[in-house]
């Protein structure tokens, strides 16, 4: 598998269409990253730019995945591959209901 970082300049300013799919973003989103195949999402304070980095056999996998993305259409997106992608993640306590 490899990695990359795809660098996400949106579009459009929020409008009414794309303020409704925020909720179905976030949903995707998550379910990728509980998954394993997003290891990072962020977005920019003004909202103009997300940088997300997935896992992906091939470069055009990974496009597929970004396509996915219910607000992909109003995406332009940069694809880079990476050598490799550190990060700090904070460990959650386990909650035994036992």
């Amino acid at each position: 598998m490899n990695q990359y970082l795809a660098v996400i300049s949106l579009r459009t300013e929020l409008n009414e269409e794309s303020v409704a799919l925020i909720p179905a973003q976030r949903k995707h989103v998550d379910h990728l990253i509980g998954e394993g195949t997003v290891t990072g999402y962020s977005l920019a304070l003004d909202r103009s730019k997300l940088w997300i980095t997935l896992i992906a056999e091939t470069k055009q996998e990974a496009a597929e995945i970004l396509a996915g993305f219910p607000l992909s259409k109003f995406f332009e997106t940069e694809l880079h591959p990476l050598a490799f992608h550190q990060s700090s993640r904070a460990s959650l306590l386990k909650v035994s209901l036992n």
